[in-house]
């Protein structure tokens, strides 16, 4: 019985992934373990971010654009330091990727109820990298009710999925010791999206049996 090799595509994607979730998860807690007896604790806590930001700068590197992850881990981490000059507490710079998460939410169900859905936008923007006909295909339905009451839906949605997140950690920075959240964090990070990216495609699945694209 033969096996068949896996794609190097595959492995190097599951490379990546693995790459992410240390300097993600893993990292930022050893940092802030081992730099906490030396700096106190605020120091620990910005130090702890040097390792999502150099993930963040490798991947532009690698793709020569910023992502929506990067811009919230690099505007959290500039929160940060707006915080700690103006003395911000412990608890203060743990908030820094859920403000940035917040207000990207509150960007995003007022870009849709002004009829102009970021959802879109974005999705339009990443088609253009990827393929100039899949690009042309999707620019056809731009004018179609249906399908821009769709993308407001799921705008809103994602909006109201970026602000609970928030909420959520905002409880958590104020009921978990630092290092706890410093794991838990990211998880319910990488979790909200995940469950917004699994409704996002059984959404689209069920507007394609309506008919909406067609």
């Amino acid at each position: 019985m033969t096996t068949e090799p896996k794609s190097p595509l595959i492995t190097r994607k599951r490379v990546m992934l693995g790459l992410e979730l240390i300097f993600n998860f893993l990292l930022p807690w050893i940092v802030y373990r081992v730099a906490k007896p030396h700096v106190g604790e605020i120091h620990a806590i910005m130090a702890s971010a040097a390792p999502p930001m150099a993930w963040s700068l490798v991947e532009f590197a690698r793709k020569r654009r910023v992502d929506a992850i990067s811009v919230m881990v690099l505007g959290g981490i500039g929160l940060s330091l707006l915080g700690f000059a103006l003395g911000g507490s412990p608890k203060l710079l743990l908030m820094r990727e859920s403000l940035i998460t917040g207000l990207i939410g509150i960007v995003f169900v007022g870009s849709a109820i002004i009829g102009r859905p970021l959802m879109f936008v974005l999705a339009s923007a990443s088609l253009k990298r990827q393929s100039a006909e899949d690009s042309a295909e999707f620019e056809t339905y731009k004018d179609d009710p249906a399908f821009r009451r769709m993308m407001g839906v799921m705008t809103i949605v994602w909006g109201i999925g970026f602000i609970a997140e928030t909420a959520v950690r905002s409880v958590l920075v104020f009921s978990l010791p630092v290092g706890r959240f410093l794991i838990i964090g990211p998880i319910v990070g990488y979790s909200t999206i995940g469950l917004l990216m699994l409704w996002t495609f059984l959404y689209g699945r069920a507007a394609e049996k309506r008919g909406v694209l067609s």
